[in-house]
C-alpha cells in the first residue's frame, strides 16, 4: 500500500466526517421544525484491495444519508390526530348548541314556557281583564319569538358548517395536488439508486398530516424498507403512493383526481361531495367520509340532503331542530285544539296542505279517527245545539261523498232532538272548503248574523288543532310558531270563555291543563313519543346537553391518545439535542484525527522526497 493510498484513505474520513459535521448541524437547526425527520449519514467501508496477506483498505464510502422514521407510528398517528380534530370541532359546536338551552332558573324556554302558563292561570282568574290579556299576549309572544331564535341560530350555525365544508374542501384539494406534485419529485430524485429525498418526504408527511385532520384517509405506499443495522425504529421508503378517501382513488401517485362539491341536485346551498371519474360520472361519497374537521361537520349537518325540503335528513343539528319543531307543532295543536271549544260567530282555519278529496288519516297530517262535536250557543250563552262528525278512514274535506267533513256538516240534522228542521247548526251556519286557498270555514248561512255562536269540542281526532280552525297560535313549527294577528292587533279578542258567557273562564281553565297533560308527538320520522309538553322539552335539553359533555370526554380521550402516540413518533424522528451535540463532538473528533493523518502522510512524503534529494 504506497504512501498515496493512505493519503487518499484519510481524505475520504476527512469528507465523511466533514458530511456528518453538516447533517448534524442540519438536524440541530431544524430541531423546531415542525414535521422534520431527525437524518444520519450511514457510512460503509470502501471496497479493499484484495492482496496477500490480507485486505487493504481503501477508506471510508457513504451509503446514504436516510432520515429516522417509522411508517407505521406515523400512521397511528394520522389516525389520532383525525380522531382529535374530530371531537375538539364536535365539541366546540355542540358547547356552543348547548348554550342556547341554558337549564338555570329564570332563563331559557323552560322558563318562557312556565310564564306563558302562568299568564293563562292570571287569565283564568281575571277572565274579563283587558291587563291580564296583554299580559297573556306579551308572555305568549316571547316564548314564541325565543322558540323561533333558538331555531334560527342553530339552522345558521348548520348553515355555517355547509360553508365552511366547500372551503374545507377546497383545502383538501389543495393539499392533494400538493402531494401529487411533490410525488414527481420524490420519483425523479430516487430513480437514482441511494437517492433518498429526505427533506421531500417529510414536506408529504406533513401533508398527509394536515390532510387527516380534515378527514380519514388511507394510504399505501409499496415495496416499505427497514433496516435493523441503521436503527431498529426504521420504516420507510416506497417507491409507490395511492392515497384514498372514502375508498376513491384522490392521489395516485403524480396524478391527482381532486373531490367535486356543489349543490345542484337541491334546491338550497347545501353541498353535496362528490368522487368524479375520468369519465365525468359521479359517486357521492358524502355518507361514507368520516374522521376529521370534515367528518364533524358532515355528521353535525346532515349527510342526506331531501331535495323536497333541501335539508338534511340527518345530522345531530337537524335532529335538534326537528326536536324543536316537533315539541312547537304539539304545542299549537293542543292550544289550538283547547282555544276552538271558544265560541265564535266564524270560524276559519289557517292555509291548509290537504287536498279535498284526500283522506284525513292518509294525510300525512296528525289527524285520528274519531269524532269531534260542533256545539251552537245562543245570546245568553245556552247551547241549543250539537253536531257530531265522524273522522274515519274515508273521512276527506269535501270530496262530494256523505261521509266528507263538509257534507257531514251541511247535512240536515235535528241537532237540538225538537222535531224541527228548521232551527239546528245547518239551518244557522254553512261549512266550505276554499279549494283556491285551501281553508275550511264554519260560517253564517247566506253572511247573516244571527246572533248565535259556535265552537268545537274535540274527542280525540286533532281535527281543530291540525286545522287551526279557530286557532290561538299559527305556524306548524318552531320556524313560524306566532300567536295569531287578531289577538296581536287586539289582545281583547281573546276569550277565555267556552259558552259566550261574560265572566267564564272554562277555556282559560283547559289551557292552563294542557301543560300536565300527554301529548302525542310527531317527530320528523313520523314516529309518535307521548309526554308531556314539559317532559319532551326537558329531553330534548338534557339530550343536548349529553352530546356536548360525552364530546368533551371523546376530546380528553382523544388528547390523551394523541399525546402518547405523538410521543412515541417524536421519540423516533424527533431532534434529540444531547444525542446531536454528542454527534457533533464525536465527527469533530474524527475529523481532526483524519486530518492528523494527512498531516503525517505530509510529513513523511516531505521526508521521503527529502532523502531523494
Amino acid at each position: 500500500m504506497s504512501l498515496f493510498s493512505t493519503l487518499d484513505t484519510g481524505y475520504t474520513g476527512l469528507n465523511i466526517s466533514q458530511l456528518q459535521t453538516g447533517t448534524t448541524s442540519q438536524n440541530i437547526a431544524n430541531v423546531n421544525t415542525e414535521g422534520y425527520s431527525r437524518q444520519r449519514v450511514i457510512t460503509q467501508a470502501q471496497t479493499p484491495l484484495h492482496s496477500i496477506p490480507g485486505d487493504v483498505g481503501r477508506g471510508v464510502g457513504i451509503r446514504s444519508i436516510t432520515r429516522i422514521h417509522n411508517e407505521y407510528v406515523f400512521e397511528r398517528l394520522k389516525n389520532s390526530s383525525s380522531t382529535l380534530e374530530y371531537n375538539q370541532f364536535s365539541k366546540s359546536t355542540l358547547e356552543e348548541i348547548a348554550k342556547y338551552f341554558p337549564d338555570t332558573d329564570g332563563v331559557g324556554l323552560q322558563n318562557d314556557m312556565k310564564n306563558y302558563f302562568d299568564s293563562w292561570n292570571s287569565f283564568a282568574s281575571s277572565p274579563t281583564s283587558s291587563a291580564e290579556k296583554t299580559a297573556l299576549v306579551q308572555s305568549t309572544e316571547t316564548f314564541t319569538n325565543n322558540i323561533k331564535d333558538t331555531r334560527k341560530r342553530i339552522r345558521d350555525t348548520q348553515n355555517s358548517l355547509n360553508e365552511q365544508l366547500k372551503v374545507n374542501i377546497n383545502e383538501v384539494n389543495s393539499i392533494g395536488k400538493k402531494i401529487a406534485d411533490l410525488n414527481a419529485q420524490i420519483g425523479n430524485i430516487e430513480s437514482i439508486k441511494n437517492n433518498h429525498a429526505n427533506d421531500l418526504r417529510d414536506q408529504r408527511d406533513k401533508l398527509e398530516l394536515s390532510l387527516s385532520k380534515l378527514l380519514n384517509i388511507s394510504v399505501f405506499k409499496g415495496n416499505m424498507q427497514s433496516d435493523m443495522s441503521i436503527d431498529p425504529q426504521l420504516t420507510d421508503g416506497g417507491n409507490k403512493y395511492y392515497l384514498n378517501i372514502a375508498g376513491e382513488a384522490f392521489v395516485d401517485g403524480s396524478s391527482f383526481h381532486p373531490l367535486v362539491i356543489d349543490n345542484n341536485n337541491n334546491q338550497s346551498t347545501y353541498y353535496t361531495i362528490y368522487h368524479e371519474s375520468q369519465d365525468g360520472s359521479r359517486i357521492n361519497i358524502s355518507e361514507k367520509i368520516n374522521g376529521g374537521k370534515i367528518g364533524a361537520m358532515l355528521d353535525l349537518r346532515g349527510r342526506d340532503i331531501d331535495p323536497k325540503t333541501s335539508y338534511p335528513t340527518d345530522g345531530i343539528l337537524q335532529e335538534y331542530i326537528d326536536g324543536l319543531d316537533t315539541f312547537s307543532k304539539a304545542l299549537i295543536q293542543s292550544a289550538n285544539s283547547v282555544y276552538a271549544e271558544s265560541a265564535v260567530s266564524k270560524m276559519e282555519s289557517s292555509i291548509l296542505d290537504i287536498s279535498k278529496d284526500i283522506s284525513l288519516l292518509n294525510s300525512g297530517k296528525n289527524f285520528k279517527p274519531g269524532s269531534f262535536d260542533v256545539v251552537m250557543y245562543d245570546g245568553d250563552g245556552n247551547e241549543i245545539g250539537r253536531k257530531s262528525i265522524n273522522i274515519n278512514e274515508d273521512t276527506t274535506m269535501d270530496n262530494g261523498n256523505n261521509n266528507s267533513i263538509i257534507a257531514q256538516f251541511n247535512k240536515s240534522t235535528d241537532d237540538n232532538q225538537d222535531n224541527n228542521s228548521t232551527n239546528d247548526i245547518d239551518d244557522y251556519f254553512t261549512a266550505i272548503y276554499s279549494t283556491n286557498g285551501n281553508i275550511l270555514s264554519f260560517q253564517p248561512k247566506n253572511g247573516i248574523d244571527n246572533g248565535y255562536k259556535i265552537s268545537i269540542e274535540d274527542n280525540g281526532t286533532n281535527f281543530a288543532g291540525v286545522t287551526g280552525i279557530n286557532s290561538y297560535f299559527i305556524g306548524d313549527s318552531a320556524k313560524n310558531i306566532s300567536l295569531k294577528s287578531d289577538f296581536l292587533k287586539d289582545p281583547t279578542k281573546i276569550n277565555a270563555y267556552k259558552a259566550p258567557i261574560n265572566g267564564d273562564n272554562t277555556t282559560a281553565n283547559d289551557m292552563l291543563q294542557v301543560q300536565y297533560q300527554d301529548i302525542d308527538f310527531i317527530n320528523a320520522d313520523n314516529s309518535a313519543t307521548t309526554d308531556t309538553l314539559d317532559g319532551f322539552y326537558r329531553d330534548l335539553t338534557a339530550t343536548i346537553a349529553t352530546d356536548a359533555e360525552n364530546s368533551g370526554r371523546n376530546t380528553e380521550t382523544s388528547q390523551a391518545i394523541y399525546n402518547t402516540v405523538h410521543q412515541e413518533q417524536q421519540s423516533i424522528s424527533g431532534v434529540n439535542m444531547d444525542e446531536e451535540l454528542a454527534n457533533l463532538l464525536k465527527y469533530q473528533t474524527a475529523y481532526s484525527a483524519n486530518a492528523k493523518i494527512i498531516t503525517t502522510i505530509d510529513r513523511m512524503l516531505d521526508a521521503l522526497l527529502s532523502i531523494k534529494q
